[in-house]
């Protein structure tokens, strides 16, 4: 396991760069995110894969909560902040610890999730705030193509689909589930209350584009099936507190991974199980960010409010080839 401290930061996000497997970003915050300013560290792992060096970092006014590469470019990933505003950085074009070449200034609160598409095609991210609303972006304009309205409280997540086109899922304070068509922004095509506490996180399977799974502040992950959306296929149970991130493995259908308010990491083989095939316990505090590396297979990262930023595969996982 390689490990890197984010001195006086608090980690809320991790994501490995889609294009080189030993690099990575991390989004922070100052006093916990409850006030302050942020900073994005990109870090790089080092070639025998033992330690973390950092090449550069980012301040930003408020706290950072989420981050995410471009599918297309290299150089350029997307932060979202307590301000209400997402932030474009381009390494190429910004020294170290210099401002972003865009600020997008149109949600009303705090932003908790930024992701961009995986299609090739489409050149656009994804925005959901506080403010109960979801954006999407093309990130050589000004403004947003559209906003989604349908959640009656904040939505934490919003991510791609990782094989349909124009699609996404979200998920709000309200415990509901919903599917948007990005090119009918009206309503949701599908919506279902998903879970009887806040929902906090949604991830597609890499490997089905029907499954999603969605995790909660009840402390249970459950796994859906868009062609049979009235109930969970199977319900993962262990987690004492709120699950802050489930993501599935880009290298093995039925694994995938989660974080939350226990301080643990856990994996997960939903047609095994409904119980944690591994817990990990290597935070002292609230385990906020989590990424697979599809460019190293079954290795992950994970962060957290203790200031650690962990890579590591998991040992449950390496007899998989």
């Amino acid at each position: 396991m390689s490990t890197f401290f984010t001195t006086n930061r608090h980690g809320y996000s991790v994501r490995f760069s889609p294009f080189n497997p030993d690099q990575f970003v991390v989004a922070s915050s100052q006093f916990y995110g409850l006030a302050g300013g942020g900073t994005l560290y990109f870090l790089e792992l080092t070639p025998d894969g033992c330690g973390i060096v950092e090449k550069r970092t980012h301040h930003w006014t408020d706290g950072l909560f989420d981050v995410t590469w471009s599918e297309s470019n290299p150089e350029i990933i997307v932060s979202g902040s307590g301000d209400g505003s997402v932030q474009l950085w381009n390494t190429n074009l910004s020294s170290n610890n210099g401002p972003p070449s865009m600020v997008y200034r149109e949600h009303k609160k705090e932003i908790y999730s930024v992701d961009w598409s995986k299609v090739p095609y489409e050149q656009l991210f994804i925005s959901a705030s506080w403010d109960s609303t979801v954006k999407i972006w093309d990130p050589i304009r000004n403004n947003s193509l559209s906003t989604y309205i349908g959640h009656t409280q904040l939505v934490y997540n919003a991510v791609f689909a990782a094989h349909i086109p124009n699609t996404f899922a979200s998920v709000s304070g309200d415990g509901f589930l919903k599917i948007w068509d990005i090119l009918c922004y009206d309503l949701p095509i599908a919506s279902i209350k998903a879970h009887d506490g806040e929902v906090l996180t949604v991830d597609w399977c890499k490997h089905d584009s029907n499954i999603l799974a969605t995790g909660a502040s009840d402390g249970l992950i459950r796994i859906w099936d868009l062609r049979n959306f009235g109930v969970p296929i199977t319900e993962l149970k262990g987690n004492e507190f709120a699950v802050r991130k489930v993501q599935f493995s880009p290298h093995n259908f039925s694994v995938l991974a989660s974080v939350g308010y226990d301080f643990t990491t856990r994996i997960w083989d939903f047609k095994k199980s409904s119980e944690a095939i591994e817990t990990i316990k290597h935070h002292s505090e609230f385990t906020y960010g989590l990424d697979w590396n599809r460019r190293r297979r079954n290795q992950l990262a994970d962060c957290g409010w203790d200031s650690l930023v962990h890579v590591f595969k998991p040992d449950c996982l390496s007899d998989k080839i």
